[in-house]
């Protein structure tokens, strides 16, 4: 692309500062004359076509981009940009192509076909994109964070660590490598230092606002939860359309007040600036559906998804709020949005769903069929074929839903030094207790209700109780992989004997908590260990009991549970992660305490 005159140049800036205004209309009419007036400035071409995403008109986007890469076949940014919004509209087969070409060349490219990747659960694909271009210098912070995604899921994530750190060594005062090393660290559970090394750079006076995000994102997890919240604030100042550091903000909210409107109002303030930014009301949209509010989720988007133009990322979302009190008003914005984007594997797997809400189980059945090919290793996508399997009385449910094989519960041995269990589970309690915050509201998006969660891995903590805990799962976990043995099925097939924990918690219910039946989309085995149990449960009763079987969304007719185990302190339940489960309700003064934890074959 040939260099801009100076008038140009001046015109290029003025443009510019109307669209970090977010005054789209204005930016939009400015570059319409300048392309009128020079009709081969690719540049101006690309600009205009955001804008016309963000105005949502898509298909005079791609009209526009795709004459930008006609007259230009090697301006990277232009064909990125056609990738991005092919992508967007679920249309990936063609997406793919245009952002592994510009990729090399345009870290924006690498950026979004590595989170594509990772999203897909492709990441061996993410860390060949990503890969090379940290290792050859500092790069985007965002790109750095799929980069160390990709490699926590490869299990290779010591490797991406040295990466930065060597970079970050090689350049002491770049502030953009101390900021991939920082999310590095965070990633690897080193929460300390890479809050460190994020303050460093601030105060140095690097403004970065995902510099922010990474320092919050640490001090949550070292639960520093006020200064974590005062960095994501220092983080929207500087980029209040920042939807990742806005959704955590609105968890750090929600955990100190339960307040929804609390937990929203740094989104609407910016609305109030950006009226037209989908993203950020769909944002909301999440949170109050987190919230348990997912009729105010629906009413947040229902205007904008009415548009004829409404993009299928929005629709889904708003289908994602009615899927919860009424699948019928889900199917329709399904799809709209599947007819939009044929690929869109969201639109689909909400379509599925919204079918079984709605009593048409043989429809869904293709569509829970195209899913699982794509995915096969996708947990709620198993979930949810099974759940049709089940309406349409289909044998092939009972073989993946095989209780009496799948769900083992094992008592735990005492770990070394203890000798006692009884005294194992005293210290493991103590030191579990000080991680709950006891005047805490449940995390958002999580199954449990009337209880706290713990934000940190458990598998990575120094705590010697805890350590010792972790030690103790080997055995437990080794004899149910000899156990379950190998075959075809979804759980069977996966299993080499090898295996990693892959995400850990603990749980804390108080009176009349439970856990909502869901599934853990990216596990492989999933885990119950009672830690502490209510000494007033009824020990023949399903009080406090973990139910198998009932689906976590909405069907017709509704499904109920169809096993459950009744817990002890001292047991550790091993089930697949596709199987629905949820814990009963309990009236007892006394907490229930537990850890779970997700295991995934090893690579």
């Amino acid at each position: 692309m040939a260099a801009p005159s100076p008038a140009l140049l001046d015109a290029m800036r003025r443009i510019d500062a109307l669209l970090r205004a977010g005054d789209f209309r204005a930016a939009r009419e400015r570059l319409a004359a300048l392309v009128q007036e020079h009709p081969d400035f690719v540049e101006a071409l690309r600009l205009l076509a955001g804008v016309a995403q963000a105005l949502g008109d898509p298909e005079d986007a791609e009209r526009l981009l795709r004459r930008a890469v006609a007259l230009d076949p090697g301006w990277a940014p232009s064909v990125a940009a056609l990738g991005e919004l092919l992508l967007a509209w679920g249309r990936a087969e063609e997406a793919e192509p245009l952002l592994r070409r510009a990729a090399p060349r345009y870290p924006r490219a690498a950026l979004v076909l590595a989170r594509h990747c990772n999203d897909t659960q492709r990441p061996a694909e993410a860390y060949a994109v990503a890969a090379p271009l940290c290792a050859a210098g500092p790069p985007d912070a965002e790109l750095a964070a799929q980069h160390v995604a990709a490699a926590a899921a490869l299990g290779r994530l010591g490797e991406a660590l040295a990466v930065h750190r060597r970079r970050a060594e090689e350049a002491p005062d770049d502030a953009a490598a101390a900021e991939a090393l920082a999310i590095a660290l965070d990633a690897a559970q080193q929460p300390a230092e890479a809050a460190r090394l994020a303050g460093q750079a601030l105060a140095r006076g690097r403004r970065c606002a995902a510099l922010h995000q990474v320092q919050a994102r640490s001090l949550v997890a070292q639960g520093e939860y006020a200064r974590a919240e005062e960095a994501l604030r220092a983080c929207l100042r500087l980029e209040p359309r920042r939807v990742e550091a806005h959704d955590h903000l609105a968890r750090l909210v929600w955990m100190r007040s339960g307040d929804a409107a609390q937990a929203t109002a740094a989104l609407d303030e910016a609305l109030r600036a950006f009226p037209d930014d989908d993203a950020l009301r769909a944002a909301k949209a999440a949170i109050l559906q987190g919230a348990g509010d997912p009729r105010g989720a629906y009413a947040c988007l229902a205007g904008r998804a009415a548009r004829p133009q409404a993009p299928p990322a929005l629709l889904v979302r708003a289908g994602l709020a009615a899927l919860d009190f009424d699948p019928a008003l889900a199917l329709p914005l399904a799809e709209r949005a599947l007819r939009l984007a044929p690929a869109h594997a969201a639109a689909r797997s909400l379509l599925a769903a919204a079918l079984l809400g709605a009593g048409d189980a043989r429809a869904a059945l293709p569509h829970c069929e195209a899913l699982r090919a794509a995915a096969p290793d996708d947990q709620y996508l198993i979930a949810l074929q099974a759940t049709a399997w089940r309406l349409l009385g289909d044998a092939r449910y009972r073989e993946l839903y095989d209780y009496e094989r799948l769900v083992l519960p094992q008592r735990l041995e005492a770990p070394a030094p203890w000798t006692d269990l009884a005294a194992f589970l005293a210290d493991l309690r103590r030191s579990l207790e000080r991680l709950h915050d006891p005047h805490g509201h449940p995390l958002l998006f999580q199954s449990l209700r009337h209880g706290t969660e713990t934000t940190a891995d458990l598998a990575r903590s120094d705590d010697p109780a805890l350590r010792a805990l972790f030690r103790a799962f080997d055995a437990p976990i080794r004899r149910y992989l000899e156990h379950i043995g190998r075959g075809d099925d979804p759980l069977r097939r996966r299993n080499r004997g090898g295996y990693r924990i892959n995400g850990s918690w603990s749980v804390r219910l108080r009176r009349a908590g439970y856990h909502a039946s869901h599934v853990h989309p990216r596990g492989w085995i999933s885990s119950a260990c009672y830690v502490a149990l209510p000494g007033d449960l009824d020990p023949r009763g399903e009080e406090g009991s973990l139910g198998f079987g009932a689906p976590g969304i909405l069907t017709r007719p509704a499904l109920p549970a169809e096993y459950r185990v009744r817990p002890a302190p001292g047991m550790l339940v091993l089930f697949p992660s596709y199987l629905w489960h949820g814990t009963a309700p309990f009236a007892s003064d006394e907490a229930r305490l537990t850890v779970a934890f997700d295991v995934v074959p090893a690579p």
